[in-house]
């Protein structure tokens, strides 16, 4: 199976409010959509958000990489073969979005040609349980909102986002729970904003507060000090930020890392597979984390996010719904907090074109 077209789709969705992340505000979000064809009919898309804060990347500079680098290297590649992909983007350094693009369109490309599900490629189930995280505001209002989404959508667990200061944090905790009652499993990813001498401290006040895990409290390494600080913590520390690649997660395993964060939409299915192996094999756990998606990369990530049996913490793709637009034809529904995946093998046909051509702009 060999590519025999491709273009690229810029577009920006409005959010339902302003978000503030632990580096960056924004009150819409640019996406990438990269469309590949094989010349016979089967068409394989995937979605890449454009954070510059995140990714190091504008959409002038990843739309240079993948068309005069990455896509022109995928023309002599079998890329029915994910090892083939793989190796032949791994001759180009750094560029991780790029190449997660590249990797996601060709999985649903195979789909496609296969005429089966993404998710029953991969092994997945098509019913995912999902949780909802709860963005950086003041506690009330942080309150509010995870009371408005348990009782709109079901959800069973909150990511809930620290980092505002100790006493804040813990402020929110505590005004979430009484809001939502306690059947509801909280953890909380504070982003790596509390010192690594601090962490061990912070941890222990927010498994007082009811948090069932700690994710990137400090900015986490694989060393001595990763370790003392997984012998003090009273709940599992997750790792997500400094876990982007197999490399990544085999040196933190190595330190004896019980849970790692994987992100589809931040490295591609194929490279989260391999974490997912490698961490079965060490005993550890591996967790579906949030890129900050729309509907149509939710959908995408989702189809892996299934493959993933007994997480630690739920899949967290639902930040769509924190959009007001988006490029699907028909949204994405939750209910129960569960996510059902549509049976199609086409997810290119999902895709509204028309909507992608009215929220797009050219870089």
């Amino acid at each position: 199976m060999r590519i025999a077209e491709w273009s690229l789709y810029f577009y920006r969705l409005p959010y339902r409010r302003p978000v503030q992340w632990f580096n960056s505000q924004e009150d819409g979000a640019t996406f990438l959509l990269l469309r590949l064809g094989d010349g016979d009919g089967a068409v394989g898309v995937a979605e890449a958000p454009l954070k510059p804060t995140w990714s190091g990347v504008s959409p002038r500079s990843i739309a240079a990489v993948l068309n005069d680098l990455l896509l022109p290297a995928m023309r002599d590649i079998d890329v029915a073969e994910a090892s083939a992909v793989s190796e032949a983007l791994a001759r180009f350094p750094e560029n991780f979005l790029a190449k997660m693009l590249i990797d996601n369109a060709c999985w649903t490309l195979r789909a496609a040609r296969s005429r089966q599900p993404l998710w029953r490629l991969l092994g997945a189930q098509d019913t995912v349980e999902v949780s909802w995280c709860v963005t950086r505001q003041p506690p009330a209002a942080m309150a509010r909102e995870a009371a408005e989404v348990v009782d709109s959508h079901g959800f069973r667990a909150l990511k809930i986002k620290g980092g505002q200061g100790r006493d804040t944090d813990l402020a929110a905790l505590r005004q979430i729970r009484a809001a939502v009652g306690n059947a509801i499993d909280f953890y909380v990813d504070a982003n790596g904003a509390y010192p690594r001498a601090e962490a061990a401290d912070y941890v222990a006040a927010i498994a007082g507060e009811g948090a069932k895990v700690a994710e990137d409290p400090c900015p986490l390494q694989p060393d001595a000090q990763f370790v003392e600080l997984l012998a003090q913590s009273p709940i599992p520390v997750l790792v997500d930020s400094r876990c982007a690649s197999l490399r990544d997660a085999a040196q933190f395993l190595e330190r004896g890392a019980t849970a790692l964060s994987v992100k589809p939409g931040r490295i591609g299915i194929t490279e989260v597979r391999r974490i997912a192996e490698l961490a079965a094999r060490s005993g550890a756990n591996v967790c579906s984390g949030m890129y900050a998606e729309s509907a149509l990369g939710t959908l995408i990530s989702l189809q892996q996010a299934g493959a993933l049996r007994e997480p630690l913490v739920l899949a967290e793709q639902t930040f769509y719904l924190m959009m007001r637009e988006q490029v699907l034809r028909e949204p994405l529904r939750i209910a129960e907090g569960r996510v059902r995946l549509p049976a199609t093998d086409d997810i290119a046909a999902l895709v509204d074109w028309q909507r992608v051509e009215r929220h797009g702009f050219k870089p």
